[in-house]
């Protein structure tokens, strides 16, 4: 599926390509998307600055351990989901060019790191960092997909614009080459 669109104007002989990227970025859609993730973001920082560190005084051995961790990877997670999101807000805002933002969003690692319900001792987290974690992994999920989505509009609209033709070049060649034999 292509997330480059043509339209064909009624009026005239020419053609509009429409970006995915760009409209997505102008939409409700990115603004109700932009609002989900910051307000996940404070409500993370919320409780583990609050609730969250108290219930983690209560843990012992290993579940102690694993709170640590695995409230390390869901911080991390959100900040690289808060970067994306401000990097495309700020895109669409004019406060960055499309090199710019190119540029930050490499920065951004959008790793799907693997899901800590197998692991022994997780049973036994708090259930509000437990909620927490899967809220991330799910706008985590969404948000590499739009990415993707996002990423593949980009590669064809630049793909769109005009190349030289390889195959055209080294037939050329090969007419110059044989035209100096003659």
């Amino acid at each position: 599926m292509s997330n480059v669109f043509r339209v064909d104007s009624a009026h005239s002989n020419s053609a509009t390509t429409v970006s995915f990227g760009e409209r997505f970025q102008s939409s409700e859609q990115f603004d109700h998307i932009f609002k989900e993730g910051m307000a996940l973001v404070e409500r993370t920082a919320s409780y583990l600055d609050g609730p969250g560190r108290r219930e983690a005084k209560t843990l012992t051995g290993g579940v102690g351990v694993l709170y640590a961790t695995e409230s390390m990877r869901l911080t991390t997670r959100l900040l690289d989901l808060a970067s994306w999101l401000l990097i495309r807000r700020a895109l669409r805002e004019g406060e960055i060019t499309d090199e710019e933002a190119q540029k930050k969003r490499r920065r951004v690692k959008l790793q799907a790191f693997g899901r800590p319900s197998h692991v022994n001792g997780y049973s036994e987290l708090p259930q509000g960092l437990k909620s927490l974690i899967e809220e991330s992994f799910a706008m985590h999920d969404r948000i590499s997909k739009l990415d993707r989505a996002m990423s593949k509009s980009e590669t064809l609209d630049a793909a769109s614009e005009p190349m030289a033709n390889p195959v055209a070049q080294q037939v050329g060649m090969l007419e110059r080459a044989f035209a100096k034999l003659s």
